[in-house]
């Protein structure tokens, strides 16, 4: 076990390698460039080199590419040229609000998709399995910015139930800084009201995420019982008169719940890259918001810097399931 993670850890700077590599070229290929943006339509040709050797972006390409790796293995993700902040720093400051968000909406995909799932198991090929399924796949179906807009509309502008953007009300403060996630902050520093604000704020872009990626975890905990039903433990449990719910829940589910924490990791993962609609739509502050803007500022290093973070949390969250596998289900073994 030791040696598997240690040759799966040593694999994670490989694939931040190949990301860079990638990224790097992909954003210096873009026509146009931050320097303009930043410096406005009427800036001078003096202005604009003066601002270019600062940064280093007069320099071949590969230098920069070269340097860039240095400034990497010391931490420094580069600065933002429209921004004018070290990109470290304002990652610190959006992931929080993306990483609270992500895992708000795959609760809300465990708590939904899980049960539905269960349920069209147990009554396959009848009117619960239909609903079930029904409602997995109208969610899925559903474009994902379309969902958005329409929740915040009816929600937010028709019945006015939700805020229509941010993190926390403009008359509430922020709780006391401990994560950045502003739900836990409030929990540990006991502000109800900070609470109450950044829950109503999150609600909607969570359940957007979590309603349109809930199809494939319905799936999965649906075939997987389905699977587990067949087995000679399942036919023993029942002649033994086991009451249906301990079998559905503590023999079938446990059994059949591996290919459903695989695709919840995955989820996970796609989630902190692909959340940028859902955090633009709704103006929620975290990493997806960060780099869209970043993008259409045509800055960099932002857009950089994101890649590599999120292709970090993609491949720790793989070890991590890995690993999650072996708690799981004793007989399995690396």
């Amino acid at each position: 076990m030791t040696r598997y993670v240690l040759f799966r850890i040593a694999w994670i700077p490989i694939g931040v390698l190949l990301v860079v590599t990638i990224m790097f070229f992909l954003t210096h290929l873009v026509p146009g460039g931050a320097v303009q943006v930043a410096l406005g339509p009427h800036a001078t040709e003096e202005r604009i080199a003066m601002v270019m050797q600062k940064y280093g972006l007069e320099k071949p390409l590969h230098i920069q590419y070269i340097n860039y790796l240095g400034n990497l293995l010391r931490g420094d993700l580069g600065e933002s040229i429209v921004r004018q902040k070290p990109v470290v720093s304002e990652i610190g400051t959006f992931l929080p609000a993306s990483v609270e968000l992500v895992l708000l909406a795959i609760a809300f995909i465990i708590l939904i998709g899980v049960p539905l799932g269960v349920i069209a198991a147990t009554h396959k090929d009848r009117f619960l399995d239909f609903i079930s399924r029904g409602v997995a796949i109208g969610g899925v179906s559903l474009p994902q910015f379309w969902l958005a807009i329409m929740l915040l509309l009816v929600f937010s502008f028709q019945l006015r139930w939700f805020p229509s953007g941010g993190r926390i009300a403009s008359a509430v403060s922020a709780p006391r800084h401990f994560t950045g996630m502003y739900i836990l902050d409030s929990l540990l520093a006991g502000d109800w009201a900070a609470l109450r604000s950044a829950l109503s704020h999150i609600l909607l872009p969570a359940l957007t995420l979590a309603l349109t990626n809930i199809s494939t975890t319905t799936r999965l905990t649906r075939d997987g019982m389905l699977k587990a039903f067949k087995e000679d433990y399942i036919l023993v449990a029942w002649a033994y008169g086991v009451k249906p719910r301990r079998i559905h829940y503590r023999y079938a589910l446990k059994n059949a719940i591996l290919p459903t924490i695989t695709n919840l990791g995955m989820t996970m993962a796609y989630l902190f890259g692909g959340a940028f609609i859902v955090e633009t739509v709704f103006g929620f502050p975290g990493i997806g918001y960060y780099s869209t803007l970043a993008i259409l500022q045509q800055d960099y290093a932002p857009v950089t810097g994101v890649a590599i973070v999120v292709s970090v949390l993609y491949l720790i969250v793989n070890v991590c399931i890995d690993l999650l596998y072996v708690v799981i289900d004793p007989r399995i073994k690396y």
